[in-house]
């Protein structure tokens, strides 16, 4: 008896199946107009908005500043250690997505992810060069590659490139002064950097929502995987009333048989779906929840006479009730729960914290840094020297004057670095590194002090606002 040959694992990954998706009118797709509009028009949009800064820096809007570690919204300023202000929209958008998630399901996905937005736009462009379903079925399915077959697809995916040309312009744009990196792009002077991420963000954008859709969504998205953690019974979610539309029947002479349910099999929410499923095979994990379905079926079921809403937002929780013939839940029902309503709370708590954090900061900061090396010096006359690197942070938009006091031990005196006085100008909008020495003069101190602790106090003395750093003091007087 020969041996049996042991049967190969299944594959973890399905190769691609072009789907074509049909054109479909209705509240979700409006709804999902209007979003890719605003969202699209944001992101190309933002990095044009001019806001004056003053002399010294870019008067755009939005702008993350690489070379002088800043980030720049509107009249908002965050400076490198002030991460924590990022690290909180970070942590808000973590919740955000969580509570979209636990009461309507993958509504981000579907509505606002940038796969979902761009891969709509590039799915209307491909319907307006090569036109709705059935026009773009046939020409798959075309063997022949004729001279109008060419020109088609030539022209789409010329107008796909102008997409991602312009999404991967418009990233860059967001690093520098937008209006100066366009005519530097233009003439070739931009820097390197500027044309390699141009071409990687052209590429992917042109690849992802052209022609590997479903497949970051599947594959290389972990959100789907993810959201189950997110869900319970009550999230509401696109589904198919199955109690009601089966048995599937087709029209016999426009009418329904009184034995089948409300569904006729027309396929009208699988010839609209943008990943392929069939919502009636119940969740999956390719469903986005963009609801076309609906639109679909609501457009199917006005047409037969029967009520919407055969597929719908529907939770887990709902099929029992609704089976033994009561009415449907509220949505609000089903979003008001103690799991919404927890990161609601998170969220909001967050936020104001980040508002409060941004009133009360100061427009002027210190930060003190002892030289270590040598930790004090004994001068000729017996004082003793400490040196610090102090640096002054100055927020406004004009050079401020600062004074830098001590105070803690009255014996204690400060010589700035470079010039007699206690005063030194900070450039506007900037940091500046100014050497201080503190000086004890001789027997200021007791035997036993080695260690004294005290403060450093800056002044503007333009406006009056301070800023104080606590410090230590080393050194031994005899």
């Amino acid at each position: 008896m020969a041996d049996s040959q042991p049967e190969a694992p299944p594959s973890l990954y399905a190769a691609r199946e072009p789907i074509f998706p049909r054109r479909v009118s209705g509240k979700f797709r409006n709804l999902k107009w209007v979003i890719m509009i605003v969202t699209l028009g944001v992101y190309y949009l933002t990095p044009w908005i001019r806001w004056d800064r003053g002399p010294n820096l870019p008067d755009q809007a939005v702008l993350v500043d690489l070379a002088n570690r800043r980030f720049f919204f509107f009249w908002i300023e965050i400076w490198p250690h002030e991460f924590y202000f990022i690290a909180g929209l970070l942590i808000m958008a973590g919740l955000g997505l969580f509570l979209f998630t636990s009461a309507l399901g993958r509504v981000w996905c579907g509505y606002a992810c940038p796969q979902t937005v761009w891969t709509d736009l590039f799915i209307l462009v491909e319907r307006w060069v090569e036109g709705d379903r059935n026009a773009r079925l046939r020409l798959h399915r075309q063997k022949k590659l004729d001279f109008r077959k060419a020109r088609l697809r030539l022209t789409k995916w010329v107008l796909w490139f102008l997409i991602g040309l312009a999404t991967g312009g418009a990233w860059v744009f967001y690093f520098t002064d937008a209006p100066t990196l366009l005519r530097d792009l233009v003439t070739l002077n931009a820097h390197p950097v500027a044309y390699t991420t141009m071409l990687v963000l052209t590429m992917t954008t042109f690849i992802f929502g052209g022609f590997a859709r479903e497949q970051i969504c599947i594959y290389a998205c972990p959100w789907p995987r993810i959201q189950a953690a997110m869900m319970d019974e009550d999230t509401l979610t696109v589904g198919y009333r199955e109690w009601r539309g089966e048995p599937r029947g087709k029209l016999k002479k426009g009418k329904l048989d009184a034995n089948q349910g409300d569904c006729i099999d027309c396929m009208a929410c699988v010839n609209v779906c943008p990943m392929g499923i069939d919502i009636r095979d119940g969740q999956q994990l390719e469903c986005i929840t963009c609801a076309l379905c609906i639109d679909a079926c609501d457009d199917v079921m006005a047409k037969i006479g029967k009520p919407r809403g055969l597929i719908d937002y529907l939770a887990a929780s709902d099929e029992t009730s609704e089976r033994a013939g009561n009415d449907p839940r509220p949505v609000w029902r089903h979003i008001f729960r103690p799991r919404t309503i927890m990161y609601t709370t998170l969220w909001s708590l967050v936020g104001l914290g980040l508002v409060f954090a941004l009133f009360i900061r100061p427009d002027v900061e210190m930060n003190v840094a002892p030289v270590r090396n040598p930790t004090f010096v004994t001068l000729s006359d017996g004082s003793i020297r400490n040196t610090y690197d102090v640096r002054l942070l100055n927020k406004h938009g004009d050079d401020r004057p600062f004074r830098i006091t001590v105070a803690g031990d009255p014996a204690l005196r400060v010589q700035l670095e470079g010039t007699p006085y206690e005063s030194v100008t900070v450039p506007a909008d900037s940091n500046y590194l100014q050497r201080v020495y503190v000086i004890a003069p001789p027997d200021s101190q007791p035997a036993e002090a080695e260690r004294t602790e005290f403060r450093f106090w800056v002044e503007d003395t333009s406006n009056g606002e301070r800023a104080y750093k606590d410090t230590i003091f080393n050194g031994r007087t005899n």
